[in-house]
């Protein structure tokens, strides 16, 4: 795995001929996470005829996003869409390298704390209107608007001077400066290692303040009000159907750019995307049924590749019984993580003895996980008897021996992948207990707002990293943090993840940052139990594609074997006639950042 996280020590500026793979990366993951519409109608929408010989390129990533505003996003799904729509200052090219975007060059300050991007010149909108420096400016202070409420802010601008006033109103107060239409200055309060990679991140792309200020939070939810400044840009969409892609001319390396458009097949329902694949009306699915997979181990367009993210549980701490942490633990030991990974998983996932899996990298290069809790996992996932014994001797100690008066609960989960099993599972699993769970099917568009309000019990929850520092999961559990969906609420906590914040010591961050995962894991802040991996579908048809650590799928400088395009325009009217009503069936792949994310 290649890990995109760059030091900011002096001088890291380039510079691009035009040639480069280029790309802009989500988030949240948010991850970020106004809300795409959906078709209640359940009638089917044909999808647009591609003129003769066009190459649209048709996927499916998941189903329709909760949202396409960069600001807002969190999830996986919308994260792939926003890095072909939308270009930040900087990208993360396929080798999970920083490169220019936007900005033709930068540098960082010797003493770290001043960060000046350089933008190339004669950069455009989708609409043709100039892009400047300005257009950041109003866009970051916009991530900090109180009555925007982005879940990202204060993971991705609180180093910023000023974050504190900006996040009660006082957007001015935030130091991002537009010395001209090509130069956007930014001071930090305390040096940011990583700030290149936030700087790369969906969340801080820029939008439009026009169209924003002329049609509201709807601006993301239709072509027609959809400006964006990336390869691509939003021609058409039908809710529940497709979002259709074209090549956005304006965009500064058109050139590169081989496909006349990708075609996002909204589609919800596994096994449908699967007969779109099997018929040749889509190229790509990210959702495979899972009782395909023995079948499909092997075959060449089946990929398994590993990304740096935790498949976890979240108890709402602001609930009774969940507000005692013994209960949370409890819960977090009934449950048999290789059993889970390696069985009902099939062995895609990992079991997950630590919050912080594989990939993420502490301050002096190392794994971070091999630094944690003194070099042992905090839960043995070798030993399950073992740790069902303490999770039942924990519930008796906080007063519901056998489960005795402990009041009936729900699970919530969206219907995609393995969600469904591992809800069935935890039925069993916590009935051990003597606890009696029932379980929420959401759909996928409903989903991540319940959990986000606090609508729940418990719920399934999931991060796909943005960057491999570990403060992009650590802060997930920061109480303030817009993605803290279990509103886990700890003062040594948060005094942790402050020190890692602000202390100039890199053994220091360390301390910190891992002290933070010592009390996450001690007072069950969340309840982690797989380590994720990607499984897609793919033809060979596809070239010039990339998959990288972060969950996302680089379709930008992609192209289509001779014949293909043709084949795809023949099928597209097809596309979404023939699986319309499929499209909104029951699974939605939800991961984060959440996201996934966190997905």
């Amino acid at each position: 795995m290649v890990f995109g996280l760059t030091a900011c020590g002096g001088g890291n500026s380039g510079s691009s001929d035009g040639a480069g793979s280029t790309d802009a990366e989500q988030s949240t993951d948010d991850g970020a996470d106004a809300t795409g519409s959906t078709d209640d109608s359940g009638e089917s929408a044909e999808a647009p005829a591609a003129a003769s010989g066009e190459k649209i390129l048709s996927v499916q990533v998941g189903p329709d996003p909760e949202t396409i505003d960069p600001a807002l996003n969190s999830a996986v799904d919308g994260g792939n869409m926003l890095l072909h729509s939308f270009e930040c200052l900087l990208t993360v090219d396929e080798d999970g390298k920083l490169a220019p975007g936007q900005a033709e060059s930068w540098e960082t300050s010797e003493d770290g704390l001043t960060w000046t991007f350089h933008l190339r010149e004669g950069l455009k909108w989708s609409d043709g209107t100039d892009l400047t420096a300005n257009d950041f400016v109003y866009s970051w202070k916009r991530v900090c608007d109180p009555m925007v409420a982005a879940p990202y802010a204060e993971t991705v601008l609180a180093m910023v001077v000023g974050y504190d006033q900006a996040i009660e109103g006082d957007l001015d107060a935030l130091q991002v400066v537009a010395e001209d239409d090509q130069t956007l200055v930014v001071t930090l309060s305390a040096p940011c290692s990583y700030f290149g990679s936030l700087a790369a991140f969906a969340t801080l792309s820029p939008v439009q303040q026009a169209t924003i200020e002329a049609n509201g939070d709807a601006w993301a939810t239709s072509a027609e009000t959809y400006i964006s400044n990336g390869p691509f840009y939003v021609s058409e969409w039908v809710p529940g159907s497709y979002i259709l892609m074209s090549k956005n001319p304006n965009y500064w390396n058109a050139d590169a750019i081989k496909l006349d458009g990708i075609k996002w097949n909204l589609i919800e329902d596994a096994n449908a995307s699967y007969s779109a694949y099997q018929t040749g009306e889509v190229l790509f699915i990210k959702d495979v049924p899972t009782e395909e997979i023995p079948s499909l181990s092997g075959n060449a367009d089946f990929y398994v590749d590993p990304i740096i993210g935790t498949y976890y549980l979240s108890v709402n701490t602001e609930r009774e019984p969940f507000n005692d942490p013994k209960v949370r633990k409890a819960l977090s030991l009934a449950i048999d993580r290789e059993y889970v990974a390696g069985t009902l998983m099939q062995g895609t996932y990992s079991a997950a003895s630590n919050f912080m899996g594989p990939g993420w990298i502490d301050t002096d290069g190392s794994q971070f996980i091999d630094n944690a809790n003194g070099g042992q996992p905090y839960i043995d996932v070798t030993n399950y008897e073992a740790n069902l014994e303490e999770a039942k001797q924990l519930l008796a100690d906080a007063g519901y021996p056998d489960g005795e008066g402990f009041p009936s609960i729900s699970y919530s989960t969206n219907d995609a992948g393995y969600h469904r099993v591992v809800a069935e599972y935890l039925q069993q699993a916590w009935g051990e207990l003597g606890i009696d769970l029932t379980v929420d099917i959401v759909e996928w568009a409903s989903f991540t707002p319940m959990r986000r309000n606090g609508d729940y019990d418990s719920a399934r929850n999931g991060w796909v990293g943005d960057y491999s520092d570990p403060s992009n999961m650590l802060d997930l559990l920061y109480s303030t943090n817009g993605n803290n969906d279990g509103n886990f609420n700890n003062a040594d906590y948060d005094a942790a993840m402050e020190t890692s914040r602000t202390t100039l010591d890199a053994k220091e961050r360390s301390e910190a940052l891992h002290t933070a995962e010592d009390i996450l894991m001690e007072e069950t802040g969340c309840i982690p139990v797989a380590y994720y991996n990607d499984f897609w579908l793919q033809s060979d048809k596809i070239t010039g594609s990339w998959h990288s650590p972060y969950g996302y799928w680089y379709f930008m400088y992609a192209d289509i074997a001779d014949g293909a395009g043709a084949d795809n325009a023949d099928n597209a009217e097809a596309d979404n006639a023939d699986n319309a009503e499929a499209d909104n069936a029951d699974n939605a792949e939800a991961d984060n950042a959440e996201a996934e994310v966190a997905e």
